[in-house]
């Protein structure tokens, strides 16, 4: 069965909002890259987790996101390899996609429970916070990995909401980068 693993940039408050800066209008967003620029191992993770996998899962948001970003972009190991791979996005009002290998589902436990259970490797998902939580609260996700970054920004989107929801995890790996950041990778038990 195919593993489906969820990775997050998330602060020490426990933010995941905004990584990158223009996602949302918090105004602190970007405060990954103040990071990330400063030691190639945390680039060189994310792109040895990307060829790692044979394909994506994305919510509506980060995928409209990435569609804007990554088709125009070329080389590397990141671009060439998030443009070939197959894509799956969630959304129960897009129509269509155009991003070259993508695919739509509308519900999550039944057609990503399924998906599981299709022929291929591993499959990555991006940010895509409200994704995330309903994948964890349908007990879909076998591996959460964190990059954690030593900032705190205050408050805003949340990966575990206040919902009172036990979901208990075991440590398969940590190490520290450098620049302070913790790569933790945890898997779901019970």
């Amino acid at each position: 069965m195919r593993k489906i693993i969820v990775t997050e940039f998330i602060t020490l408050d426990g933010v995941i909002e905004a990584p990158g800066g223009d996602e949302t209008s918090h105004p602190h967003g970007g405060w990954q890259f103040k990071y990330s620029n400063q030691d190639p191992e945390t680039g060189k993770y994310k792109v040895d987790e990307l060829a790692a996998v044979d394909a994506l899962l994305l919510g509506k948001n980060t995928f409209e996101l990435f569609a804007g970003y990554w088709p125009g972009q070329t080389g590397g190991g990141f671009a060439d390899r998030i443009n070939q791979l197959p894509k799956y996005v969630v959304s129960r009002s897009l129509q269509k996609v155009e991003w070259n290998n993508s695919h739509i589902l509308r519900d999550v436990a039944k057609d990503i429970a399924a998906l599981k259970h299709t022929d291929g490797g591993d499959i990555l998902v991006y940010g895509s916070a409200t994704l995330v939580k309903s994948l964890l609260h349908h007990d879909l996700v076998d591996e959460l990995r964190l990059m954690v970054y030593p900032v705190s920004i205050g408050g805003g989107l949340r990966l575990f909401d206040d919902n009172r929801e036990l979901k208990k995890f075991v440590l398969k790996h940590s190490r520290a980068v450098d620049n302070g950041v913790l790569i933790l990778e945890y898997q779901p038990i019970g």
